[in-house]
């Protein structure tokens, strides 16, 4: 159907709908900005929702060691991944679609504009013509008026007895006159109208529906470059769909991956100390005078402090409760040091060989570093045998390169190879001897060194890394004794100092020449498996004869005179020197 044909009367009417057209595409493209501001809004919120659960740094590694924390972080990466879709879908929509609206809209408003002025140019020059018709038609009117006029003069003139024959005959002549002037303008009228009718016919049939074809044209061009982009958008939408679509399987996937026993394992594998469960707290009857240990096999009691050297008062008792200096809640003290070394902070210094952990924490780290340096090692190797490789290139083709210069380069390599390998092997080492069961070492020293004064600080770590109600891993095995060693000295009885615990009077000495220079507490059970170290029971209080020497072996006298080394991580010490302080 044609325009032209069918609405040849709706020139003003097709105008103003072409117009609209115009305005339609003009609203399509600030649709398309819209959306596209929305899709770049809404990647940029899901980025910005990315990055603000993304872990950091120091967490990277316990989301990689918990299924939960590491499937959630590649939910992450995945609405990532998807938020880049959307950016694509705005790229796209702007670089393809908008551009082409706005071409569309540019050779819109040329074409309507050059087919309005054609179609005005066709309604002025049928105007033009209705006018001229419009002029011969009243040209002739007046004309046939005036004739008609003449005509009754000249009747009246005729029919008049007392007008002369020249007067009749000017009337005559004047009526001859006006009716030629009649005849020829109705012969201009005549030709005017026909010539206006051949021309109002080929404004109706021809100028005008060619002028409502292109109009009509552009139209349907502007409906099918619409019905395009319509259809491009969508295909860009469906292009990332697919992507989107991966992603939203990443999650599933990540979903799949989250498993409640394996976390449970790696929370095991993570904070397990290794340290045996502590063993029953013996009950004291101070009424009989007498400890009775709970963990003895045979129910016998024995002999406590107070029994061979006083009575212990309940208000010193109280009071080294209170501030946590005696009896198994001592270990809590630090419990603040305790935990953090325990649960792996290694931001906190710690020992070469990881001794100041506990055992599990211990092998773990260390075949951490064993890996470390094996990564390390594998990576210097690539790097060497492609040094040796370019060398054989420039020995082959000197052109290309001197090969004694990459010489220096081998040589550092591989020293830097033999030195990763000597601290890899020092590792394994430490990893072998903490395998192993421990010996007895040669002859231990007779004498009190300049540092027998002050506790061992590697002892001291040792201690603060037990978990509470846990005892901790004693460092080596003591040394052989061989010697007898004389009676301690005899304790005083102090309820106002030190009740309960061992003073020594200023020059006591055992026959050895050591001086008991404190007394110290069991906090657990101690199974002595090796030579030269003894048995002791949680709770009982012993002589200090001899401080650790930084080995973690403490040497101590029991009530029945036997003696021998405990772990110095298994007591609590108090040291005569401290009183004097």
């Amino acid at each position: 159907m044609s325009w032209g044909t069918e609405l040849w009367d709706q020139y003003d009417t097709i105008a103003t709908h072409t117009q609209k057209g115009i305005d339609f595409c003009e609203r399509f493209t600030h649709f398309l900005k819209d959306r596209c501001s929305i899709e770049l809004k809404y990647a940029s919120e899901l980025k910005k929702l990315v990055k603000s659960y993304q872990p950091k740094k120091k967490e990277e590694e316990e989301y990689q060691q918990y299924s939960w924390a590491a499937r959630f972080w590649d939910v992450l990466k995945e609405l990532h991944d998807l938020a880049g879709q959307h950016e694509v879908i705005a790229e796209n929509t702007q670089g393809q679609v908008l551009k082409d609206v706005q071409s569309l809209i540019s050779e819109m408003k040329q074409q309507r504009r050059k087919d309005l002025q054609d179609g005005a140019k066709v309604q002025d020059q049928l105007k033009e013509s209705l006018a001229k018709l419009d002029k011969s038609r009243r040209n002739y009117e007046k004309a046939f008026k005036m004739a008609e006029k003449a005509t009754d003069d000249y009747r009246k003139a005729d029919a008049d007895i007392n007008l002369s024959r020249a007067e009749v005959e000017k009337t005559r002549n004047m009526m001859m006159i006006k009716n030629n002037q009649c005849d020829e303008s109705k012969n201009e009228y005549a030709a005017q109208l026909q010539q206006t009718n051949q021309h109002q016919r080929d404004h109706y049939t021809q100028q005008m529906p060619s002028v409502f074809q292109q109009m009509q044209s552009m139209e349907e061009n502007r409906i099918n470059k619409i019905k395009s982009m319509v259809k491009q958008i969508a295909d860009i939408e469906r292009s990332v769909v697919p992507i989107i679509n991966t992603c939203i399987d990443g999650m599933v996937k990540a979903s799949d991956g989250i498993s409640a026993e394996e976390d449970s394992k790696a929370v095991i594998d993570k904070y397990k100390s290794g340290f045996p469960i502590p063993a029953d707290i013996p009950f004291e009857d101070l009424s009989n005078s007498s400890v009775i240990d709970t963990s003895n096999a045979n129910g016998t009691p024995k002999n406590s402090l107070d029994n061979r050297k006083g009575t212990v008062s309940d208000k010193k008792k109280n009071r080294k409760d209170k501030k946590g200096g005696g009896g198994l809640f001592g270990i809590f003290t630090s419990s603040k040091a305790t935990i953090n070394k325990i649960i792996g902070l290694l931001g906190e210094e710690s020992k070469e060989d990881f001794s100041d952990l506990p055992p599990n924490q211990q092998r773990k780290a260390l075949n951490r570093k064993i890996d470390e340096f094996k990564k390390e090692i594998a990576r210097e190797t690539a790097e060497r045998e492609g040094m040796l490789k370019m060398k054989d290139v420039y020995v082959n083709n000197p052109a290309l390169g001197d090969p004694n210069a990459l010489e220096k380069k081998i040589e550092e390599n591989a020293q830097k190879i033999d030195s990763l390998q000597a601290e890899m092997r020092k590792y394994q080492g430490y990893l072998a001897n903490m395998d192993a069961k421990p010996s007895p070492v040669g002859q231990r020293r007779n004498s009190l060194s300049d540092d027998s004064i002050s506790q061992s600080s590697t002892n001291m770590e040792m201690s603060q890394t037990s978990l509470p109600g846990q005892p901790p891993v004693a460092a080596n095995e003591p040394e052989v004794y061989t010697d007898e060693w004389p009676e301690p000295p005899r304790a005083i009885d102090d309820e106002e100092d030190h009740v309960g615990e061992f003073e020594h009077a200023e020059g006591d000495f055992d026959e050895e020449g050591f001086p008991v220079i404190g007394t110290c507490r069991a906090l657990y059970i101690y199974e002595a498996g090796n030579e030269g170290s003894v048995a002791m029971t949680e709770g009982e209080e012993m002589f200090v004869l001899e401080q650790d020497q930084g080995d973690g072996w403490t040497r101590v006298r029991k009530h029945d005179n036997s003696e021998g080394f405990v772990p110095t991580s298994y007591i609590q010490c108090h040291f005569y020197d401290q009183d004097e302080v």
